[in-house]
């Protein structure tokens, strides 16, 4: 009796995995990709809400459409430009070269065959509850150690009322920090690279999205109650001493620190 093969269960996943990796091997074991990547990915999926925000200064309907309405124009072009800026160096300076060593210890193996679909989503869902888990206790020690504090946390939170690009406004210490909380997620559960990629993908998009400023009834944390989204992530940045998981709320409601937002605007 013939055994199936992953590719029998995904055809559409093993020829996606086919045509990343023909001729591009030499790309994927790129220590510098991981980091490259998220950059790029970030300032990408940024490109909505820039454009929502450069709408809003002038625009009063685009401006209702925000969270925290009432506190004041969405972040001016100036804003945005000074933000990247910031994000741009520290990942130049500290987080590319950082991150290369990491890889380098890690030498990430190209199977032959892309993973089922099954295990594709449960190894994306383990990903993410882990990461989530670690970047939990970070985040909670990094509120609760007033010198970790500080020197590494303090800079995110000059953004009282934050939006998308300043998901990484961070000192360089979080930001390698984070980046590398994710990469250990993937490879302490021994995912394969599609899983990987599609969990890196995914994760930029919620940091995106928790940082938006925006609540709209499409947004992933509309659609699973289990998220918190940006009411979340912002009612966190207004009383820094709650709502410190990122994506789940769950460790948030077993610790007690738990706030649930009060939106101060609505869909129309």
């Amino acid at each position: 009796m013939d055994v199936p093969t992953t590719e029998s269960h995904a055809p559409l996943l093993q020829g996606l995995w086919k045509c990343v990796r023909t001729g591009q091997e030499e790309i994927l074991r790129s220590v510098y990709l991981p980091a490259a990547c998220a950059l790029l990915t970030h300032i990408l999926l940024c490109a909505p809400f820039f454009a929502l925000d450069a709408l809003g200064n002038v625009c009063q309907r685009v401006r209702s459409w925000r969270i925290a309405a009432d506190s004041g124009p969405p972040p001016s072009l100036r804003r945005w430009f000074e933000c990247f800026c910031r994000v741009l160096y520290k990942y130049t300076t500290v987080v590319l070269p950082a991150t290369a060593l990491f890889q380098l210890l890690r030498t990430p193996e190209l199977p032959d065959l892309a993973p089922s679909c099954w295990r594709l989503f449960v190894e994306v869902l383990a990903c993410f509850l882990l990461f989530d888990t670690l970047f939990f206790v970070w985040h909670y020690s990094m509120h609760r150690i007033p010198w970790l504090y500080r020197s590494i946390h303090q800079m995110h939170h000059q953004h009282h009322v934050p939006f998308a690009l300043a998901a990484q406004d961070a000192s360089s210490a979080e930001l390698l920090s984070l980046l590398l909380l994710a990469l250990s997620s993937a490879w302490i559960l021994g995912c394969h690279p599609l899983s990987e990629v599609l969990f890196h993908l995914l994760n930029s998009w919620l940091a995106v999205e928790d940082h938006c400023g925006y609540n709209f009834s499409w947004s992933l944390h509309s659609l699973l109650p289990c998220l918190g989204g940006a009411p979340h992530h912002q009612a966190h940045h207004s009383v820094p001493n709650t709502n410190y998981a990122p994506y789940f709320t769950h460790w948030d409601r077993i610790f007690g620190t738990y706030r649930a937002s009060a939106l101060n605007s609505h869909l129309r």
